[in-house]
């Protein structure tokens, strides 16, 4: 059975249209590696945004206001494995504007989350889908939807 789970994400764009990716493992598959979103489950008593933008700072070390986040652009149900669990998580998407040069920090990760959160980059939707590496198979049109929301053209 799967463990049910709310998550908050954020897919921040930057103003030629690429979207900030984590490249992230599964512990209990070291080596497998995939492309996704900044984000994670929602704390008991928190809102979606709020989770969002302490995802933010946890996954990527920037301090971000809820004001800052445009959505939910989008929802999706997305199940996946960690550490052996098996969960189904109902996934809520946020875009919102970042320039390039900022500066990512690893250095506020969850303690299961160390050695597993390996890199961040920035991807073109059409990108990612090429390299066929997303987390999930919609996250190249989700990528769309974000960029489409911080250019105004959603």
């Amino acid at each position: 059975m799967r463990i049910p789970r709310t998550t908050a994400r954020v897919l921040p764009v930057s103003a030629d249209g690429a979207v900030l990716l984590l490249q992230e493992q599964d512990p209990a598959r070291p080596g497998v590696t995939w492309w996704g979103t900044v984000g994670g489950a929602v704390d008991p008593g928190e809102t979606l945004p709020e989770a969002a933008v302490r995802e933010m700072r946890e996954e990527i070390g920037l301090v971000v206001t809820t004001e800052r986040l445009i959505g939910p652009i989008g929802t999706g149900i997305h199940e996946f494995s960690f550490a052996g669990v098996d969960y189904v998580s109902q996934t809520n998407f946020f875009a919102m504007a970042l320039e390039r040069d900022v500066e990512v920090s690893f250095e506020h990760l969850e303690p299961e989350e160390v050695g597993n959160v390996l890199a961040a980059s920035w991807w073109f939707p059409e990108d990612l889908e090429v390299d066929g590496t997303a987390a999930q198979d919609d996250l190249p049109d989700v990528m769309r939807r974000a960029v489409a929301a911080v250019r105004g053209t959603a």
